[in-house]
């Protein structure tokens, strides 16, 4: 078998039926992610170890298979013809070579495109201070990053640094100086590049995740310091967006970082991508912007009364997540039931409705 052409027909199969995501895995039929479910090739035979060890390796090069051998998973990005990017994850499971790519389409969507608050547009705006964009896995919030970045890229002669793992969308040249470090390849770690970035005379930084404490210090400290940051975090909403920040830190720290946090937060964005009634699926956005109350509430260790905050604070912007979800059911984007499943507070949802 020719594994680069197949591979070459999977991936444009990938795009053509606007798939998330590709997987191939030893006994099973090559399978999409459209519409948040897995849709198998039908037409495909079930691909044995050889078949996916082979079609994996098709994705990288000599050194990216010795480093994956020795480490036992990798995660690079990979262009296909000029039409679009993938985010790979190679791994090994019960002893087979397995993939999955996650497609990252070569147009960055603008806020509207995507179907995001307008709101949102109002990060974008600010000249320093923390952005976080959080949510589970698979819900948006790479493109949602992408977009607000693109934006200040068409809007504004600055010089922008991201730092991801890997580089997933490219911004082409606009007004922006943009400079895509990836972890790796142009740097040792997270943490490493964004202190070094203090040196790179940078207006905007995008932090592809804060995945230690050490990063969340050096991302917390640029926007203290005249940087407008951007960054990720898996959370489920903005007052545990905030905790798992400050939770990340030793005892004695943990003050420390709730005042730097009180004063250099921006906003917290929660976004969910919810299964529409119409294909497809819906973003649904909690809002936190920070001022002088959620300053507060932080500083003095009341982060439970955050979600209050939020519900109270409409005029401002905000939004919770319950009102946002019951908003796009009052809409007929989403059902009732796909509503309740993703809300963090359902009981509440239910009173709302």
């Amino acid at each position: 078998m020719d594994y680069k052409a197949y591979l070459n027909q999977l991936l444009d199969a990938t795009i053509k039926n606007n798939a998330s995501d590709l997987h191939f895995s030893e006994g099973h039929r090559p399978a999409m992610r459209v519409s948040r479910n897995i849709v198998f090739f039908d037409r495909e035979k079930p691909l044995s170890a050889e078949d996916s060890k082979n079609l994996c390796f098709a994705l990288m090069s000599e050194s990216q298979i010795e480093e994956f051998l020795e480490q036992k998973e990798i995660d690079f990005s990979y262009s296909f013809d000029g039409r679009a990017r993938f985010r790979v994850n190679i791994f090994f499971q019960m002893g087979t070579v397995s993939a999955s790519l996650r497609l990252i389409p070569d147009k960055i969507k603008t806020i509207e495109e995507l179907n995001l608050p307008i709101g949102i547009r109002k990060f974008a705006e600010y000249s320093h201070g923390l952005v976080l964009v959080v949510g589970p896995s698979n819900h948006g919030k790479s493109s949602t990053l992408a977009a607000m970045i693109d934006e200040i890229n068409k809007s504004k002669s600055c010089h922008i640094i991201t730092i991801e793992d890997p580089v997933e969308y490219v911004f082409k040249k606009e007004k922006a100086i943009v400079s895509q470090r990836e972890l790796h390849s142009d740097t040792k770690s997270f943490s490493r590049a964004l202190k070094s970035s203090l040196r790179e005379d940078p207006d905007i930084i995008m932090v592809g995740e804060m995945r230690d404490p050490e990063t969340i210090a050096a991302a917390v400290t640029s926007a203290e310091t005249g940087h407008l940051v951007f960054a990720t975090l898996h959370t489920n909403s903005a007052a545990q967006t905030i905790h798992r920040i400050v939770d990340s830190f030793e005892g004695a720290q943990q003050a420390q970082i709730r005042a730097q946090l009180a004063g250099s937060l921006v906003g917290v964005i929660s976004q969910r991508l919810i299964p529409s009634n119409n294909d497809g699926v819906v973003p649904v956005c909690e809002i936190l912007f920070n001022n002088a109350a959620i300053s507060n509430l932080i500083r003095d260790n009341k982060i439970y009364e955050i979600p209050l905050a939020i519900d109270t604070s409409s005029e401002l912007g905000m939004v919770s997540l319950n009102r946002a979800l019951a908003e796009s059911v009052k809409k007929g984007k989403i059902s009732i039931e796909n509503a309740i499943k993703f809300s963090n507070n359902p009981k509440e949802l239910k009173r709302i409705i």
